[in-house]
């Protein structure tokens, strides 16, 4: 990743030109929290992102080595998005985002046994969700997501 100005070299700045518009944030939480990964997937979000700034947001992205931008192996006319080693770096900031706003708002819409148990042991759960996205998994949606291994009965051997 590199700076796209020599405005300054503020670390928060830095981190603001590659991430810190709503859009951008938005499409990692996407990722991150419901397992989605194309361009169709994104433009549902109930945030009605428009189509021309979603594909920017997209390639800017990819571009800042935020996303890699791959074909769909099941279907060469697609493409699937999937975070990169400096994008899952993001999943921390994600989780604080979420942690305050959860705080805050009165109307949110964070479960609150979810907000509960990363607050119980962040370290962990930061850990697991960084090992299930990197695996193709999310946090809420799928057989293979957070919440589920949560849920399943521990298994002796």
């Amino acid at each position: 990743m590199r700076r796209t100005t020599g405005k300054s070299h503020c670390p928060i700045n830095f981190g603001l030109e590659a991430f810190g518009d709503p859009w951008a944030l938005l499409v990692v939480r996407d990722i991150v929290y419901f397992g989605k990964h194309t361009f169709k997937e994104f433009l549902a979000s109930e945030e009605a992102v428009a189509p021309s700034v979603l594909a920017a947001r997209l390639a800017r992205l990819d571009a800042d080595g935020i996303l890699d931008r791959t074909p769909d192996p099941t279907d060469a006319r697609r493409v699937v998005y999937n975070l990169t080693e400096a994008g899952l770096g993001l999943i921390p900031i994600l989780l604080e985002i979420a942690n305050w706003s959860a705080s805050i708002d009165p109307e949110t819409d964070a479960p609150p046994e979810w907000i509960a148990a990363v607050r119980r042991d962040e370290t962990t759960m930061t850990d697991l969700i960084v090992r299930t996205v990197r695996n193709g998994g999310s946090i809420f949606v799928g057989a293979d997501s957070v919440v589920a291994s949560l849920t399943q009965p521990a298994t002796t051997q």
